[in-house]
């Protein structure tokens, strides 16, 4: 069992990571490609999704290691809330369709993603 602190400071400065890598990688996608900043998202979380599942597959459940990765690093860098809000943006600047299909390839992609990476780390 770890120390409580140790425990906050895993997420803390795993959450100041992933919040860095987050702006990054979303930046970095939307200025490159000249796309909508929502495909950022979508990327992030995508990324995310297969890299917390590669996680799952290697270091099962708790401790410093999980805390500082899964818990704080991914969970600052993945994000439903812009997700969220993006969506609802596109549903009133563009239309209904784009921001289902937003719904849509998030969730599939998240989900295949996180399956993805269970799988490259060796689990069934």
């Amino acid at each position: 069992m770890t120390e409580p602190a140790a425990e906050l400071a895993a997420v803390a400065l795993g959450g100041a990571l992933g919040g860095v890598l987050r702006v990054w990688l979303s930046g970095l996608v939307v200025l490159r490609l000249g796309l909508a900043p929502h495909w950022g998202t979508l990327a992030v979380n995508i990324s995310g999704a297969g890299l917390i599942g590669v996680a799952a597959g290697l270091m099962p459940g708790a401790g410093l290691p999980w805390l500082l990765f899964a818990t704080g690093l991914l969970g600052s860098y993945t994000t439903v809330s812009t997700f969220a809000l993006q969506t609802l943006a596109l549903h009133d600047d563009a239309t209904t369709a784009q921001a289902l299909g937003n719904v849509v390839l998030s969730v599939a992609g998240c989900l295949g993603a996180a399956a993805l990476g269970f799988m490259v780390a060796g689990m069934p």
